[in-house]
């Protein structure tokens, strides 16, 4: 099955969770490749183009947002537009603190399957260690997530 527009639930499912094991992996030379050369993004209020720039904000991301661990899902789709709801959670080495961020992405695609445009809106929530979902050795796929948790 090819992983390119037009997009049907199954495929828009799989590349769902696909861009979030990737970005789990925490590694930005391989994130950056899912992105046409000429990708554009809007990371909250932050505007990046180009595998270069997206590399760098990962790089710069990573290093404060340690032990970043990630969960995304289909919130909707269309043709070849994805938009997903996410959470995930990471330590911030400079306040001590666990946080937990969440929000959604809208996402357009380029022919060939490559994300071609990325916005990202989200909210951080600081987190004591007792609240946190994503702990070593769990299967962000496995934890219940509904309104009862935000």
């Amino acid at each position: 099955m090819a992983l390119v527009p037009p997009f049907t639930r199954e495929i828009a499912e799989r590349k769902v969770k696909i861009a979030q094991d990737l970005w789990n992996t925490r590694d930005p030379a391989r994130v950056a490749m899912a992105y046409t050369e000429s990708s554009i993004w809007r990371n909250r209020t932050t505007f990046v183009t180009g595998h270069a720039e997206i590399e760098q904000f990962l790089r710069e991301k990573w290093a404060k947002e340690t032990q970043y661990r990630l969960r995304k899902e289909l919130f909707a789709f269309t043709d070849n537009k994805i938009a997903v709801q996410f959470w995930y959670e990471w330590w911030n080495a400079e306040d001590k603190s666990w946080y937990r961020t969440y929000g959604l992405e809208d996402w357009t695609f380029a022919p060939d399957g490559r994300m071609q445009k990325r916005q990202m809106s989200g909210n951080d929530l600081q987190i004591n260690q007792e609240e946190r979902w994503f702990k070593d050795g769990v299967d962000v796929n496995s934890v219940e997530i509904g309104p009862q948790h935000w």
